[in-house]
């Protein structure tokens, strides 16, 4: 009786978990596996056509693949610089110094700006007429840059743009920073180590489990970047800036393929979990966790 009391509150206490995820995430799924197996444009009923999107998707459409370069390459980019600026930026906050949370706060602010509007300030500053950037090339005697309708610049454009809101990344740095055991930074004080052989034999094994984190959330936000060159570029100029994101948008919204739509979202899942699986499998060779390797 004991058991099945236990038994029973114990589904009580995991159901609203359970009930959220098969709301929110299994039932969705679900729906859009099915409904990428036809064709549809959300008025009329839609046509049971196969695999016949995903055919299309590899060998018919041409602005998946310069989607998906697109994607990647923003990624690969982007994601590094957002992790060793929001690294450097928490070893300079941690340290003992007047004033320091003044500073904490001014580097977090700009993660508290809703993206719509620090998109709207980055646009200001890249308008090729009126803008802060060209301003300071004209200043310095330099040439001014078409920043968002070239397109060799307009990733260079959002990349940097992606630095100005690692404010969490830094919070998250920052916090593991101050939880490194200070004994272990001591001991290696007193062996006679400076500040970068602290660095490498103390500070980043022990942050190795918040970087490892950070990382993998970093490489699953690049892959779904949407906002910036939706509102920014559109993806212009000449799909220069076309992300896997916007394509899925454009062929929902715009052009009323719900179904092709569907079939891209769930290639773009499978593309995110193969990408973290590997991240995962190579955390093994450089991910400590209590001092021991995994």
């Amino acid at each position: 009786m004991r058991i099945r009391k236990e038994t029973l509150w114990g589904w009580i206490l995991v159901s609203p978990l359970a009930l959220g995820l098969t709301i929110w995430v299994a039932f969705p799924l679900g729906v859009a596996v099915s409904m990428s197996l036809f064709k549809w444009n959300m008025i009329s009923t839609p046509i049971f056509i196969g695999l016949q999107n995903y055919w299309f998707m590899l060998f018919g459409d041409h602005l998946f693949w310069q989607s998906l370069k697109v994607m990647l390459l923003f990624t690969i980019t982007s994601v590094p610089l957002q992790m060793l600026l929001a690294f450097s930026a928490a070893l300079l906050l941690n340290a003992k110094v007047k004033g320091v949370g003044v500073f904490r706060t001014i580097y977090y602010l700009p993660a508290l700006i809703p993206t719509m509007v620090s998109t709207a300030l980055w646009l200001f500053l890249y308008n090729p007429q009126y803008g802060l950037f060209n301003f300071l090339l004209d200043k310095l005697g330099l040439p001014t840059q078409r920043w968002l309708t070239d397109s060799s610049l307009v990733i260079m454009s959002l990349v940097i743009m992606s630095l100005w809101s690692v404010g969490n990344v830094v919070v998250i740095f920052l916090a593991g920073l101050q939880g490194i055991p200070k004994e272990l930074e001591e001991a290696c004080v007193i062996d006679g180590g400076n500040y970068w052989q602290r660095l490498k034999a103390v500070i980043l094994p022990q942050m190795s489990p918040i970087i490892f984190y950070n990382l993998v959330m970093g490489i699953i936000g690049g892959l779904q970047t949407f906002t910036q060159p939706y509102i920014m570029t559109n993806g212009g100029p000449s799909n220069a800036s076309l992300t896997y994101m916007l394509h899925l948008y454009k062929q929902a919204f715009n052009f009323s393929k719900m179904g092709y739509a569907n079939a891209l979202a769930v290639v773009l899942l499978l593309m995110t979990i193969a990408v973290s699986l590997l991240v995962f499998r190579s955390s093994k060779s450089w991910v400590y966790y209590e001092g021991e390797r995994k």
